[in-house]
């Protein structure tokens, strides 16, 4: 009898095996940055301490808010109605299942799986979390323009090199290439399922300001949180600039597949905040209460409330 032939890992393993292969080497490289500057977290988490609770409490607050908005706008993106409650329970399961696998993957496949139990067929399903996505990108950009133009010289550019110039001239050739494979068919397909979905959401006024005001919502709350924690502990930073700051260290972080952004994000807001001219011990501050609010301290109740969807059978 012959050996059964090896199993070949499919591309999605592979993909799944890079994303968690780089996300460990992230985690290590946090590590390290973690002994190495220990000494510097230890006194922002002490000054964090003696923060003012007033703050503190509404940056909780708009922290509880953000799953509210995340939901808000999932039903945006979608013609049919959902329940309520149980969306709401899906957006905080979603959050916690995102800090445990890289690069979103928790978030969207709990969200997918809600939108199947709610009658939606996978590909619409998928569509919705699209259309989502998409929206939400988009409100990001407008806020960075926008603020970026309240808030002169906090964005600086850096020159554009001649390896930038061949890496975009690189990427149009790639997509040139992609565009004339066997798959591109597909891929048009699925772009058009999204462009369907998108204008039958806009077809209801209601579900458009859905979309868009969950969108701006989710995005604000999370700005809102930061610039709380910073007037608790009384950094001299406007909370204009404070939001810029995150939106564009949150969408650089965005860039590494790590759980839920932690490492990526953390690093890239103390970058944000040292060179806007906040001192290191601060700027852990605000990273730490940041980070205690959105994910620590939501993470376990996050997590009993995914065990109780999916034994209800709602995931």
């Amino acid at each position: 009898m012959t050996a059964p032939p090896a199993l070949t890992p499919t591309p999605t393993r592979k993909r799944a095996y890079w994303q968690a292969a780089l996300t460990l080497a992230v985690l290590v490289t946090v590590v390290c940055l973690v002994r190495r500057h220990w000494s510097v977290l230890a006194s922002g988490a002490g000054r964090l301490a003696g923060a003012d609770q007033g703050w503190m409490l509404v940056a909780a607050t708009a922290a509880l808010g953000t799953w509210v908005s995340s939901a808000l706008a999932q039903q945006g993106a979608v013609p049919q109605r959902l329940p309520g409650r149980r969306l709401v329970a899906a957006q905080l399961a979603a959050s916690a299942a995102n800090h445990v696998l890289p690069a979103g993957l928790g978030a969207g496949a709990v969200n997918l799986r809600f939108l199947m139990r709610c009658g939606l067929p996978v590909g619409r399903s998928a569509s919705a979390l699209a259309v989502k996505a998409t929206a939400g990108v988009v409100v990001r950009i407008v806020l960075i323009g926008v603020l970026a133009a309240v808030c002169p010289g906090v964005l600086r550019l850096p020159p554009v090199s001649l390896g930038v110039v061949g890496a975009v001239l690189a990427i149009v050739v790639l997509v040139t290439v992609l565009l004339n494979c066997p798959l591109w068919p597909r891929c048009r397909r699925a772009l058009g399922t999204v462009l369907a979905d998108i204008r039958a959401v806009h077809a209801r006024p209601h579900r458009a300001v859905a979309l868009w005001g969950g969108s701006l919502a989710f995005a604000g709350l999370h700005s809102l949180v930061l610039i709380c924690v910073t007037q608790a502990i009384e950094l001299p930073l406007s909370p204009a600039r404070v939001a810029l700051l995150y939106l564009a260290a949150s969408s650089a972080a965005a860039l590494l597949p790590t759980p839920g952004g932690i490492g990526s994000l953390d690093a890239a807001l103390v970058f944000a905040l040292t060179e806007s001219g906040t001192t290191a011990s601060a700027a852990a501050s605000v990273v730490i209460g940041y980070r205690l609010l959105t994910v620590w301290l939501p993470l376990i109740p996050g997590l009993l409330v995914l065990g109780m969807l999916v034994r209800r059978k709602s995931l």
